[in-house]
């Protein structure tokens, strides 16, 4: 019979927003990416991007060639 992972209280820490919570884990530290603090859809803001978009650019280059 194999025995089950144990699990433990772990910090969680979100990379984007810096946010923390605690959740139970087999994994000793754990990050995300993003959480429910600072997700689009969750919150309703739209994050900016720090480049342009490739819609953007379409659009720029399309209205160069209509000119």
């Amino acid at each position: 019979m194999t025995q089950q992972p144990s699990l433990h209280v772990v910090e969680v820490r979100c990379s984007t927003c810096g946010t923390a919570f605690e959740f139970l884990s087999t994994a000793a530290k754990l990050s995300v990416d993003v959480c429910s603090s600072c997700h689009p859809a969750y919150t309703g803001r739209e994050r900016t991007l720090a480049s342009s978009s490739r819609v953007e650019r379409f659009n720029r280059r399309r209205a160069h060639a209509a000119a």
